[in-house]
């Protein structure tokens, strides 16, 4: 087991790009700061990584590189709470100009969410997008609709009404689908059957059914 007094000697000398949680063009835009290893990373201040990176991923950086995660230890195994998926882009992407290529990336992480949704068996209420831009600053909206889904069309349009209430004007480098909200099957069948329609977001800005 690794113990706080051995971060330094075993954690340090790694490559920054080893935290989980900072994918290729973070690692890149680090090392241009002279960032290479968690130890370099470890000396950095935090008010300086926050006015790199911003508030929550500057805190972030500052907590991984000393080995401090807040969350608590699970024990046993409880029900999720949510599902997502995302993805961190290799170049940032323009919601107009790479409007294809960002249609193709939102419906294959919305497809992606409903099938973890049938594998652990529940469905959710709640429906939400993760946007982080060139400049780092991460963005959250959500949705909640009157029954709980796991049908990856109604996930993508629930999810696409999320994406008309944010700025898209700035270039993208992470795009993330949330479902929270979870109940299982057997609490599904029990809600009612009816669903309010909802409208197809849509990248290319040309309507389509699915």
């Amino acid at each position: 087991m690794l113990q706080r007094c051995d971060i330094p000697s075993r954690i340090w000398p790694l490559p920054v790009g080893k935290i989980n949680g900072i994918g290729p063009r973070t690692t890149a835009r680090l090392q241009t700061l002279g960032v290479h290893s968690i130890g370099d990373l470890a000396a950095c201040t935090p008010g300086w990584l926050i006015e790199e990176f911003g508030a929550s991923f500057g805190n972030f950086l500052h907590r991984a590189a000393h080995g401090i995660d807040d969350r608590p230890v699970m024990t046993t195994r409880s029900a999720p709470k949510s599902v997502s998926r995302e993805t961190t882009f290799e170049r940032d992407l323009h919601a107009r100009h790479d409007r294809a290529e960002l249609s193709q990336i939102f419906t294959a992480l919305c497809e992606r969410v409903a099938g973890d949704l049938c594998r652990k068996g529940v469905r959710g209420r709640t429906i939400g997008i993760k946007l982080r831009y060139a400049d780092f600053r991460t963005l959250t909206r959500d949705l909640s609709i009157a029954q709980p889904t796991r049908d990856p069309q109604h996930i993508r349009r629930t999810a696409g009404e999320c994406l008309k209430r944010v700025p898209l004007e700035q270039r993208l480098r992470l795009l993330g689908v949330r479902v929270s909200g979870l109940i299982s099957e057997e609490q599904a069948e029990q809600a009612a059957a009816a669903e309010p329609l909802q409208l197809e977001f849509d990248w290319t800005g040309q309507n389509q059914a699915g």
